[in-house]
């Protein structure tokens, strides 16, 4: 299968700021979210990949389209909800949506009678007369995401599409792209810091971290780096209970509750739980709760770029 996205030793700087640095990415099509804290680089990955910057080093594809010459290819092939819509003074729903069938390379009367159909698909069809500076945050973002379906593209690149919305708004966003990415199978990078949208609607992971890739997959496989985490809880011996369980190997990942003996372990490979009932059974302390560790993207997000950073600092 092509790769949707190819793209080795990607970097990019802004005068002293290295934004990335020596990125190498390879995804299959589908969807895929790219996730970082704010200043990651997320952004400026988005738009290397669309030709909009130029990497100063590096190079790769995006649906087949070279990122450094291939700009007028891909732009019939891929839709691009920016971060902040632009607003045009005067100008109607309608209107905004058509120009950027235009932009896109549509011929006008095609454009114009797609972006009624895209205006009614994404719930803003009685307000497509409406002024773009009328518009409520919730629906400039919906029409943000009408301008980049109006040519019916491969891909859609969205950045930050739930920004400045309420709870509500934003339930309501992500509703509408899971009703799109399952009636249309397209492929979907979600841009985002919210790690719950991720969660809700990719099925690949991107965790970007200082402008670089720390880790990327499918969430499953992530997941299995930590198959062997659990959450342990117990009663009596905690010092002789602690200590057998150090000297056989398990390592305490994170303190959940110390004092009430509550701790997330990890197990080497070559035991099993039972080692923990038969160490608590010989120590004096009794086992009160063993469960896998199922990691969320949270803590998922948390831990890999904990551990880049402590990889970084050596």
């Amino acid at each position: 299968m092509t790769p949707l996205v190819d793209i080795h030793n990607v970097s990019r700087s802004f005068g002293s700021v290295l934004a990335l640095r020596n990125v190498n990415l390879s995804l299959a099509p589908g969807t895929i979210g790219l996730v970082g804290n704010n200043g990651a680089g997320k952004s400026t990955l988005i738009k290397v990949l669309l030709g909009l910057l130029t990497p100063d080093a590096g190079g790769g594809t995006i649906l087949g389209c070279d990122i450094r010459h291939g700009t007028a290819d891909l732009r019939g092939r891929v839709g691009y909800m920016p971060e902040a819509p632009p607003t045009v003074p005067m100008l109607k729903g309608v209107e905004f949506v058509a120009y950027a069938g235009d932009l896109y390379g549509m011929p006008h009367r095609d454009a114009k009678r797609r972006a009624h159909e895209v205006l009614n698909y994404v719930g803003l069809g009685e307000l497509r007369y409406r002024r773009l500076e009328e518009y409520s945050t919730g629906n400039m973002q919906r029409l943000s995401l009408a301008a980049a379906l109006v040519h019916d593209p491969q891909l859609l690149l969205l950045d930050e599409p739930t920004n400045g919305l309420d709870p509500a708004g934003r339930a309501a966003m992500l509703r509408l792209l899971e009703d799109l990415i399952g009636e249309t199978g397209k492929s979907v990078i979600l841009c985002t810091h919210l790690l719950g949208d991720v969660e809700r609607i990719c099925q690949q992971i991107v965790v970007l971290d200082r402008g670089t890739v720390v880790r990327a997959g499918t969430m499953d496989e992530m997941r299995s780096q930590v198959s062997h985490r659990y959450e342990l809880s117990w009663t009596g011996a905690t010092a002789e209970y602690r200590q057998a369980l150090s000297t056989a190997g398990v390592t305490f990942a994170d303190v959940e509750d110390e004092g009430q003996n509550k701790v997330m372990i990890t197990l080497p490979e070559q035991l099993d739980t039972r080692t923990l009932f038969e160490l608590a059974r010989s120590n004096g302390a009794v086992l009160t709760e063993l469960k896998a560790d199922e990691e969320n993207l949270e803590r998922l997000f948390f831990r890999v770029t904990e551990q880049a950073a402590q990889a970084a600092a050596k």
